[in-house]
């Protein structure tokens, strides 16, 4: 028995216990109960529990990620540079814990996925919505991304608005404009419902900026996109060492090229000139 179970109760300190005139309010905020029956296993393989719910946390923490990118973008619209960067310092943390949400799967031997993985049947990761919102917020964006969920027209309607919406980047960049830096007029007019494309122009702004004052507020924005980066390209990494060692380099579920198509993935740089610039400085 613990000390615990003998050590008397003070009944102004004890927390109330009886809710019977409904539901607790830990229950009505959290909708523990909700959660935590969403999960329908489809085979009977023990581990098969493990991976759904893994997949579930990483949606949860993909809708977290994404209301901080978007809070960032607005504030930035704002001219709001403090709260931008509380954004995106509490978004580092989230992706540090979404990055961590691998070390349950990447161990997988290709028999233990095996024995589960029928049940993805033509199931995706790459059929994320909120993944794919993401993905729009950084610049990585395609119309064809919107086709997968045209069954499902709340998720559509959300994805082609994220597709006409500025991205995070695109907020960066004007707000940059608005501060006095020669941004070219054909990155700050670009169709925003294309991939970015990187920017020689862009390179030299970032280039003056690290090579000014590192306490600046420009400055310190461009390293807390950097972080946001270095973190993004870790997830995609940290999902190709799991796929690449729970199957190798067979084919993909959903009909992806598997690794192949995930190595394209993790060569790619976000906010590229952040990272081109360090050359010149």
């Amino acid at each position: 028995m613990s000390h615990e179970a003998h050590e008397p109760e003070t009944p102004h300190l004890a927390p109330k216990i009886d809710w019977s005139q409904g539901t607790t309010p830990y229950e009505d905020y959290v909708k523990a109960d909700v959660l935590t029956h969403l999960q329908h296993t489809l085979s009977d393989d023990p581990g098969e529990m493990v991976f759904l719910v893994t997949t579930q946390v990483m949606e949860l923490w993909f809708t977290v990620i994404v209301h901080e990118w978007e809070t960032a973008a607005q504030a930035l619209r704002r001219d709001d540079v403090p709260t931008a960067l509380d954004a995106l310092r509490r978004s580092r943390r989230e992706l540090e814990a979404l990055n961590a949400s691998w070390k349950p799967l990447a161990g997988l031997t290709p028999a233990q996925f095996n024995s589960y993985r029928g049940a993805l049947g033509e199931g995706s990761g790459f059929q994320s919505a909120m993944y794919r919102r993401m993905e729009f917020l950084l610049g990585d964006k395609s119309a064809s991304m919107l086709v997968p969920h045209r069954g499902a027209p709340r998720v559509h309607a959300e994805l082609e608005k994220a597709l006409h919406e500025p991205g995070l980047y695109d907020e960066v960049l004007r707000f940059l404009a608005r501060r006095g830096h020669p941004v070219p007029k054909e990155v700050l007019e670009r169709d925003v419902s294309r991939k970015y494309e990187p920017s020689r122009a862009v390179e030299e702004i970032w280039t003056a900026v690290y090579a000014g004052d590192e306490r600046d507020e420009v400055a310190r924005l461009g390293e807390a996109l950097t972080d946001v980066a270095e973190l993004v390209w870790r997830w995609r990494n940290d999902h190709l060492v799991a796929t690449r060692r729970a199957m190798g380099a067979k084919t993909g579920t959903g009909g992806s090229a598997g690794v192949a198509w995930l190595e394209k993935r993790a060569q790619k740089s976000v906010f590229p000139e952040l990272w081109t610039a360090r050359s010149y400085v």
